[in-house]
């Protein structure tokens, strides 16, 4: 009979059954997650011939290296909570140097940005504001309770604020001085204090309680300096492509070799002769 006739069975497509591109949504897990909606793409606004034009995506290169400086400033978080505080003190010299270069590469490949400026404020908190406020503590702030965590995020708050400021003031400041300590050379005099006495073997029970406030008084009289009305020069007015006198190289040479002596101890001299400089020069200013 014609009702015992088996059906002929409909073709199914199978590009029919997966989601395509075109619906901007693929399955996971048994749910649609709709890739486009997932990460929204940067926009900002720049200048360019006088008209203002909006581009999407970020520069690669110097965030890179911004990234760099922030993985470093992560890295000193961990090693000085485990007590490796060498380890500590390099990877925040390391983000220094990453620091230094990210800003340089922007300018000379034409890729700076708001994102960019954003993005190295926040990486410079964290190297440069919490990283050395934490490793102290770790070090040896610990053992005076209160007041040790207290002076502590003194400095850390100092740097915030200290960040905030010069991103407020970085278009009509005078580009060859900074207003206060940066925050760089500040996590250098901090950082470098520690690495040296781990190095002269004052970590852990074997710090004196007298060492201890020592370090505190310093860590506190670097955060203020850094929120201080005092000048600093900047090295920024510098002409880096032009011509020094030979002497320049060699004296160069001789620094470079200063610290590989004795690097922990020239990076805190060095450091501590910096962060000096500017109370000297205000009041010498005020003498004149």
């Amino acid at each position: 009979m014609a009702s015992d006739q088996k059906k002929p069975v409909q073709a199914v497509d199978i590009n029919e059954a997966k989601p395509t591109a075109e619906t901007g949504a693929d399955k996971a897990f048994g749910l649609d997650i709709d890739i486009d909606k997932l990460v929204d793409e940067h926009e900002e606004e720049v200048s360019e011939g006088g008209k203002t034009t909006r581009h999407q995506g970020i520069y690669l290169l110097p965030n890179l290296f911004t990234t760099g400086a922030l993985f470093a400033g992560f890295y000193a978080i961990i090693a000085g909570m485990r007590g490796d505080f060498e380890a500590a003190a390099i990877a925040i010299f390391f983000a220094m140097l990453f620091d230094g270069l990210d800003g340089r590469i922007a300018r000379l490949t034409n890729a700076s940005s708001k994102f960019g400026a954003e993005y190295d404020s926040l990486s410079d908190m964290v190297s440069f504001g919490v990283a050395p406020a934490l490793v102290v503590y770790s070090w040896g702030l610990s053992q005076l309770g209160k007041f040790g965590w207290s002076v502590a995020f003194i400095y850390a708050a100092c740097a915030a604020l200290r960040l905030a400021r010069f991103n407020t003031q970085i278009e009509v400041a005078d580009k060859a001085w900074f207003t206060g300590l940066a925050s760089p050379p500040a996590a250098a005099a901090i950082t470098a204090t520690v690495w040296v006495c781990n190095d002269s073997g004052l970590v852990g029970t074997a710090i004196p309680g007298e060492i201890a406030v020592l370090v505190a008084v310093l860590t506190a009289l670097i955060g203020v300096l850094m929120i201080a009305n005092v000048p600093y020069y900047s090295f920024k007015d510098l002409d880096k492509g032009g011509r020094v006198p030979f002497a320049v190289i060699i004296g160069i040479v001789f620094i470079f070799s200063l610290v590989t002596l004795d690097p922990p101890r020239v990076l805190l001299t060095a450091a501590l002769i910096y962060a000096a400089s500017g109370p000297l020069m205000l009041l010498r200013g005020r003498k004149k």
